[in-house]
């Protein structure tokens, strides 16, 4: 089981035609959710229950009253995904994050990474936060959009990326180059690490070139997300 909750993303989910088994919403939120249904000419349960147990389902999140139970918990994607784009297209522009745990943080990327036309985010499986309802939450219905491809070996994805023709720029206080010195017009994937530690030494290693933001005041880094928005729309302006 698992769950998608919030009025946006629950509405996401909807409108790609992913139907829950149950939406659970309290008294104050039927009407809304009701016709959301019925304008969408959806036949699926409404369930009417007090706010706290929605707080409980949720585990004190922001629900807004809008709880979708679904039986199996949305795909994400893996190796062989990233195969079969690297087969069919050219014109790349990957996010991959580099053991990021926080789901607030990878739901942010997921929402900047829709919104910039991303083509896939990478994501590693061990010591990285996956596709949890939060993660979906905060992605605000970008979840829906976005490949999202989990990698059990990302050194070994970095070099396949490197194989097909993509120029990897990890982001790194200590690069000596600045994003905005970069052409990021072809097929290019941005690499950015985890919120305390920032790329892994292997990870590093595996980048073409390593690139910083310029910072002007007191702060020495800026929080993933961000951080992440930054570098892809700094990519769009560019490729547009």
């Amino acid at each position: 089981m698992s769950l998608v909750y919030g009025l946006h993303s629950v509405k996401a989910a909807l409108n790609e035609g992913r139907l829950p088994q149950t939406l659970y919403t309290h008294k104050a939120k039927a009407a809304a959710v009701r016709e959301c249904l019925l304008e969408l000419e959806y036949k699926i349960p409404v369930k009417i229950v007090e706010h706290s147990v929605l707080d409980e389902m949720t585990a004190g999140a922001n629900h807004q009253g809008w709880v979708a139970v679904y039986a199996k918990a949305m795909k994400m994607y893996h190796e062989d995904k990233l195969t079969e784009l690297l087969a069919t297209q050219t014109k790349f522009l990957f996010l991959i994050l580099d053991g990021v745990q926080d789901p607030h943080n990878l739901g942010a990327c997921l929402r900047s990474a829709d919104a910039a036309g991303v083509t896939a985010v990478i994501i590693p499986k061990d010591n990285a936060v996956g596709l949890t309802a939060t993660v979906q939450k905060v992605a605000s219905g970008a979840a829906e959009n976005v490949i999202l491809i989990q990698v059990t070996n990302l050194a070994r994805c970095l070099q396949e990326l490197k194989q097909a023709g993509v120029w990897l720029y990890g982001l790194s206080e200590d690069a000596t180059t600045s994003l905005y010195d970069i052409n990021l017009t072809g097929a290019v994937a941005l690499l950015l690490g985890a919120e305390d530690k920032g790329l892994r030494r292997l990870t590093r290693e595996a980048a073409d070139a390593l690139v910083f933001l310029p910072m002007l005041g007191q702060v020495s880094s800026l929080n993933v997300s961000v951080a992440t928005g930054i570098c892809l729309y700094e990519a769009l302006r560019q490729r547009r």
